[in-house]
């Protein structure tokens, strides 16, 4: 995957052929399997791990020095356990590592999160192909991932927010690792540190290491589903779309693209993404589907709306089995906007595809 730095020794990544935001799985060029040894649970917390579980802890931190100060270590001891360690953290923050770990950053492996992370709901599958291709055989793995930075827009870090709490959800029982989210207290505010309070099971900062007694991994599962959208301040385009439809969808979508100066490769990928969507609304949500259009000050942002449910927390956020002939529609959206929001309501679900108008 573009954007991915494997350690040294490794064989380079294949480049991806289109845009950057696309991104099939994160360590499938990270090259090499890592081979090291089972992590000694009885050196640590035994809540931390259990049953050879998932650990996943907040770091609270101030600034960049703060963050070489809580990171580095955390890094060094996984290199030294000779575990594979994956660092997902804006590209500075990666060059700031590399300074402060000379001898160490070579074994470890790098990936933007501005990248990876664009879309948070991609975030999950490319920690699940980490696992896959390194935590064999019961062997321990760590990575530290910061999904969240001041300058995320508010449906993004909703989003994001959902994503730290469906972590819990997605790799409860996966095995033993740990993985280190970071916050930066200098420039988030309180209530976005609450949050990560709920969402961590444990929580770090420069007093030391503790249980989170905010984490509540039960009410996890669904409850993220229902929170509310804001309602756009004008809409451009409304249609009740059925089979005979979709083709007029399109042609609506693509319209609108154009006279907002989008890239004909991003109007593409918004069309098949909504298309996709409506489709399966239309088949499995009553046979109708509710479709709006609008734009907001980053994005062209179609909706999709019908009087199905969605019971499943990560719908969209994991490759479909090769053989499984349905349930593609959502991930396939995923990898092909920028931002999709998935909510389920009394009345029915909702999925709304945001695509920026520039890269990154």
């Amino acid at each position: 995957m573009v954007g991915v730095v494997p350690p040294a020794g490794a064989r380079a990544p294949v480049r991806a052929v289109r845009r950057e935001p696309r991104h099939w799985g994160l360590a499938a060029s990270c090259g090499r399997r890592y081979r090291g040894r089972p992590m000694n649970t009885t050196e640590t917390d035994p809540r931390s791990l259990g049953e050879a579980d998932f650990r996943h802890e907040a770091l609270f931190y101030e600034g960049d020095e703060g963050f070489v100060a809580g990171i580095a270590p955390f890094v060094r001891d996984g290199v030294e356990r000779d575990e594979a360690v994956l660092v997902v953290v804006n590209a500075s923050k990666i060059d700031m590592l590399r300074a402060e770990l000379p001898g160490v950053s070579d074994r470890v492996m790098f990936a933007d999160m501005a990248q990876v992370g664009r879309n948070p709901a991609r975030i999950i599958p490319a920690w699940r192909d980490f696992l896959d291709r390194n935590a064999v055989d019961g062997l321990a793995v760590r990575g530290v991932g910061e999904p969240i930075w001041a300058t995320r827009t508010p449906a993004e870090l909703v989003e994001s927010q959902r994503h730290e709490a469906l972590l819990n959800v997605a790799f409860a029982g996966s095995g033993t690792w740990r993985l280190l989210c970071p916050y930066d207290t200098s420039e988030l505010p309180q209530a976005v540190l609450d949050e990560a309070a709920r969402s961590h099971a444990f929580l770090a900062d420069d007093r030391g290491e503790r249980p989170s007694a905010d984490f509540h991994a039960e009410q996890m599962p669904l409850s993220h589903l229902t929170d509310e959208l804001p309602e756009p301040p004008r809409v451009l385009e409304a249609l009740v779309v059925d089979g005979l439809q979709l083709g007029r969808m399109r042609v609506l979508v693509a319209a609108r693209a154009q006279q907002f100066g989008m890239e004909q490769q991003q109007t593409d990928d918004l069309m098949l993404a909504a298309s996709e969507v409506a489709a399966n609304s239309v088949v499995h949500g009553g046979g109708t589907a509710e479709f709006r259009l609008w734009r907001d000050a980053q994005s062209l942002v179609c909706e999709i709306r019908d009087s199905g449910h969605i019971d499943d927390a990560l719908a969209g956020r994991e490759r479909p089995a090769t053989d499984r002939l349905g349930g593609r529609g959502l991930w396939l959206a995923n990898q092909l906007c920028d931002l999709v929001q998935i909510r389920s309501f009394p009345s029915g679900g909702v999925v709304r595809l945001h695509m920026s108008f520039s890269e990154i």
